[in-house]
């Protein structure tokens, strides 16, 4: 028989007494047992009618000493605090010693609470994944391998190889072995090459052992009794040397090209990572490689899924000298045929910046990855090119692909995520690289975030990345969210290149805050973006149901938005942010392409848009028999002709019966306005609008009594939801009150207590 877990005796006693017990005596009992007994019986209190969640709130107010976000709705206190308990006892931020009902030496407070995490927070230096890979916490690892689904990481720093060596073991039980299908990064400023490379390449399902590092127990049980496939010796653990996929052995390269050069530099600032081409191509033959086929992978390169690649060579253990560089650079075959010429020139690397490979069969050789890539770790007097121009194209006018990774190898792979999100990272050359060749065979991928990532011309990498994924069989991806502070495209013209690169997007959100200067192809120097990108000709019909863009400054081309409006027949949800338009005409044809080209259009959202001098579009909008709901958030509505304007508005809401929601945020409606807007509710209106949002707009209380007593003098029974947020109301707090209680009778006022004094502030802040 198994060892008994600790307490379990205990908590059947326990389990069975409060079983005994009347409910009255078990309910005054409840407060005063510990989180062990109490979470232990909690199926038991249910089974009597007793809640425990007031006994679990109690908790969380005065241990965890944090208040629950407002747009946060707990569903259950006892399944947030006993995953915020896990967290804490892990980061050692709270002394489970200190408070009677933490401590109990029966139970221990890791295994306890964690088959209720369903989300886990890594943060700095990787605190926590060393304790969870310690064999005295083996049980707790498997609790969470079955019951966490999202894996954070916030602030990294620096980490050493031991806290790596931890978590790549700690990723491989979550996500490899267990049910994690969400990974997200956070704020990380300076990014860990290595570090951040390992997460990624164990993300997408690839595993290998560290130097020294243990042999997984899971992938020894689930190997015994079958033999092997031809492609599972990249997977298991044998005596051979495994096959790794391209993106594993050009990260490594890197990682290894830049601790030689910070080994034998340590004062030096490490330089910006370069490529130079004939260095490659030296590298790649020292491998055994042949570098007209990895370098200039034909035209059919991207096959089917299932395509066998042959196993890459391995690498030698000598460097090559420079001897051997100048005749391996004479083999290589010239072009007779004239070239244009190149935006920079290569200068072949000799000597100490030649081609190299890894030495030794020590702990670099045991790494995640086996495969050269040279890296040149200083700057050749301006006759490199930079990684992120060869993304753009620029290599002698050839394709993008032509100098980069080879294509990821179709072989077997472990369980890998769904949804990958990246907030505020910047990626390096490398590791854009590296994410953008993953996620040419990421199959499993659903939803990708990359926001605030400082792609630069990278961008026309990834597009060729998620193309190359839609052709795949089996491809899932269906959310893009892409947000950065520069495009060296224009945001139109790369959401027409992202909707051709993935006709079978469901969700795209791209926002792109400023136009770009240095990276707008229009720019006289700029090599611009690879033809194939963009094009004129007509987008083909996509499956695009949510459409969400944010504009930088500038007047933006409406027939480009029309083109895609057009090819998105599917459409149910469409938001523009700060979109300029160069007349109300263009406006008036982007909604005109709507009414004819997206018939299933049911939710439609403007912000930060001055349409002040659109007052007949906005009406021909609220006259829309399909659309069920509206925003104009901050878009000027009654700056110009209000008292013409609101009853032209108000007759047009009366006659739409399919309206259900109508926000007006940010519009200056006023007192007058609202009473205005209180004849949509009158007797001889056929409106259903049952969602109303009239927060800041320099509401009194006087105006919102007023408009209380309407409703009721019209009788309208219950309409929804009323938000009131950021108004004058604190001006008289008495009428805002009694204004309050009577709309209570009628809708669901949702409102705040906010300080108006700063209201003229904000009121001329946006004249």
């Amino acid at each position: 028989m198994g060892a008994r877990r600790p307490g379990c005796g205990v908590c059947t006693l326990g389990r069975s007494l409060a079983a005994a017990l009347p409910g009255p005596i078990l309910q005054s009992i409840l407060p005063l047992l510990n989180i062990y007994y109490l979470e232990r019986i909690e199926e038991t209190a249910l089974k009597k009618g007793l809640s425990t969640q007031a006994i679990w709130r109690r908790l969380w107010d005065e241990l965890m000493k944090t208040r629950p976000s407002s747009l946060e709705s707990v569903t259950c206190w006892r399944a947030k605090f006993m995953e915020a308990f896990f967290s804490h006892v892990l980061r050692g931020t709270i002394d489970v010693s200190s408070d009677r009902r933490l401590c109990d030496q029966r139970f221990s407070p890791l295994l306890h609470s964690s088959r209720h995490v369903r989300q886990l927070t890594i943060c700095n230096m990787l605190q926590g994944a060393t304790e969870l890979v310690a064999e005295p916490n083996r049980r707790v690892l498997e609790t969470l391998a079955s019951s966490l689904h999202t894996l954070k990481f916030r602030h990294l720093l620096f980490s050493d190889v031991a806290a790596q060596q931890s978590l790549r073991q700690l990723l491989h039980q979550l996500i490899h072995h267990g049910a994690v299908s969400q990974v997200s990064l956070y704020s990380w400023p300076v990014p860990e090459s290595a570090l951040f490379i390992l997460i990624l390449t164990m993300s997408a399902g690839f595993w290998q052992p560290g130097p020294g590092g243990p042999p997984c127990r899971l992938c020894g049980e689930a190997s015994r009794g079958r033999a092997p496939s031809r492609d599972e010796g990249s997977l298991l653990l044998g005596s051979r040397r495994p096959r790794r996929d391209a993106a594993e052995r050009c990260a490594a390269a890197l990682m290894a090209s830049r601790r030689k050069s910070e080994a034998k530099q340590p004062a030096r600032a490490a330089p910006a990572t370069r490529v130079t081409r004939r260095s490659t191509q030296e590298s790649l033959r020292a491998g055994g490689i042949d570098p007209k086929k990895e370098l200039h992978p034909p035209a059919t390169s991207h096959e089917a899924p299932g395509t066998k690649w042959p196993p890459s060579a391995p690498a030698t253990t000598s460097s090559a000298s420079p001897s051997s560089s100048t005749s391996a650079s004479k083999r290589a075959p010239a072009s007779s045929a004239p070239q244009p010429k190149p935006l920079k020139r290569f200068k072949r690397a000799t000597g100490k910046k030649g081609a190299r490979t890894r030495q030794g069969s020590g702990a670099e050789s045991e790494d995640l990855y086996d495969f050269v890539f040279i890296v040149a770790g200083e700057k050749e007097d301006g006759e490199e090119m930079e990684i992120g121009e060869v993304a753009c194209g620029a290599l002698d006018g050839s394709d993008p692909n032509c100098l980069g990774l080879p294509a990821l190898e179709a072989s077997q792979r472990f369980r890998s995520i769904s949804t990958l999100e990246l907030f505020t990272v910047p990626l390096s050359t490398e590791a854009a690289l590296t994410l953008c060749h993953l996620l040419s065979s990421w199959v499993s991928l659903e939803s990708l975030t990359l926001s605030y990532n400082g792609l630069g011309s990278n961008i026309f990498r990834l597009l060729d990345s998620l193309r190359v994924l839609s052709g795949q069989a089996g491809c899932r991806l269906r959310a893009l969210h892409l947000s950065d502070l520069f495009s060296p495209l224009p945001i139109l013209e790369l959401t027409r290149a992202i909707v051709r690169a993935l006709p079978l997007l469901r969700v795209l959100s791209i926002r792109v805050d400023h136009p770009s200067q240095r990276d707008n192809p229009a720019v006289p120097g700029n090599a611009g973006p690879p033809s194939h990108i963009i094009g004129d000709e007509e987008i083909p019909e996509n499956c695009l149901e949510q459409l969400e863009m944010g504009f930088p400054r500038g007047a933006q081309p409406a027939p480009l938005l029309c083109s895609v409006l057009k090819a998105s027949g599917s459409l149910q949800q469409l938001s523009l942010d700060s979109a300029t338009f160069a007349s109300p005409q263009d406006f008036g044809l982007v909604l005109q392409t709507l009414k004819e080209y997206n018939l299933a259009l049911k939710r439609l959202s403007f912000h930060d848009m001055n349409l002040a001098d659109c007052q007949s579009e906005v009406l021909f909008l609220l006259q829309n028999l399909t659309l069920q709901e509206i925003t104009f958030s901050f878009c000027r509505l009654f700056e110009k002709r209000p008292a013409q304007f609101l009853p032209e508005m108000v007759a047009a809401m009366k006659g739409n019966s399919t309206l259900k929601g109508l926000r007006l945020p940010g519009n200056r409606l006023g007192n007058a306005g609202l009473l205005a807007l209180a004849d949509v509710f009158s007797e001889d209106s056929s409106s259903s609008l049952c969602q109303l949002d009239i927060s800041s707009n320099c509401i009194k209380p006087d105006g919102l009594l007023e408009f209380a007593k309407r409703l009721e003098r019209w009788g309208r029974g219950a309409f929804g939801h009323l938000r009131l947020f950021q108004n004058w109301l604190d001006q008289d707090a008495v009428t805002a009150r009694e204004a309050i209680r009577r709309l209570r009778a009628t809708c669901h006022v949702v409102s705040d207590s906010w300080d108006s004094s700063q209201a003229f502030a904000d009121y001329v802040s946006t004249m």
